[in-house]
C-alpha cells in the first residue's frame, strides 16, 4: 500500500509528489501537522468559531497552491506562517462573519472542498483535549488568553510548538533581535499574571 511508503516521505517529498497531483500526498501532510497546527491556533484565538475557520483556511491555502510550492523551504515554518497571519486577520475581523464561498476556491480541483473538509476533521477528538480539564493547562490557558497578541503568538511559538529564534523570525517577518527581546517581555508578563492569579504547579 501507498501509506507506510508516505509516512516515510520528508514533507518536501511530499510537496513534490502532491504538486504532481498526488492527492495522498496532501493527505498525509495534513494527517503530519492538523493536530499542532489546531493546538497554536486554539491557544492563540481561544475563539472555537475563529479556530475552525481559520484552520480550515490554513490547509486550503496550502491545497490551492500546489503550483506555486517552494520545495527548498520547510514546510512547518510555513504552514505556521500562514496560519498565524489568517489569525491575525480573523481576529481584526471578528465582529463580520466571512461570505466568501470557500468551496469556489477549489472547485476546478479533482479534490472537491468537501473531500478536504473530511480531511481536516476526520479526527473529532484531538488528543490535547484531555489537558483541558487539568487544573494547571487550565490557568496556563487563562494567562495566555489574556496575553496582548504580539506577546502571546511568541509565547507559543516558542514554548508549545518549538521553534528556534530563526524560525519564529521567518513567521513572523521580525528581526531575531526582536523575537528575543519580545519573547523575554512575554515570558515576565507571563511570570507576573501567573504570580497574580496564584496558580500553582502539581507534582
Amino acid at each position: 500500500m501507498m501509506k507506510p511508503v508516505l509516512d516515510k516521505q520528508t514533507d518536501a517529498e511530499l510537496l513534490v509528489r502532491y504538486a504532481a497531483g498526488e492527492e495522498a500526498a496532501f493527505r498525509e501532510i495534513v494527517s503530519r501537522y492538523k493536530n499542532s497546527l489546531y493546538a497554536f491556533l486554539k491557544r492563540f484565538l481561544n475563539r472555537h468559531d475563529l479556530i475552525e475557520d481559520v484552520f480550515q483556511e490554513t490547509f486550503l491555502q496550502l491545497f490551492t497552491s500546489r503550483d506555486s510550492f517552494d520545495t527548498a523551504r520547510p514546510l512547518r515554518p510555513w504552514l505556521f506562517t500562514i496560519a498565524a497571519n489568517k489569525a491575525k486577520d480573523a481576529l481584526r475581523k471578528r465582529q463580520r462573519t466571512v461570505a466568501i464561498p470557500i468551496s469556489t476556491i477549489v472547485e476546478s480541483e479533482e479534490m472537491s472542498f468537501g473531500d478536504v473538509l473530511n480531511i481536516l476533521t476526520s479526527d473529532s477528538t484531538m488528543p490535547y483535549e484531555k489537558l483541558e480539564e487539568d487544573e494547571i493547562a487550565s490557568c496556563v490557558r487563562e494567562i495566555i488568553a489574556d496575553i496582548p497578541e504580539n506577546l502571546r503568538e511568541i509565547l507559543i511559538l516558542a514554548y508549545f510548538d518549538k521553534f528556534s529564534y530563526k524560525q519564529m523570525a521567518q513567521i513572523l517577518s521580525i528581526p531575531i533581535g526582536t523575537v528575543k527581546s519580545r519573547l523575554h517581555t512575554a515570558v515576565g508578563y507571563f511570570a507576573k499574571e501567573w504570580k497574580a492569579r496564584g496558580c500553582k504547579e502539581t507534582k
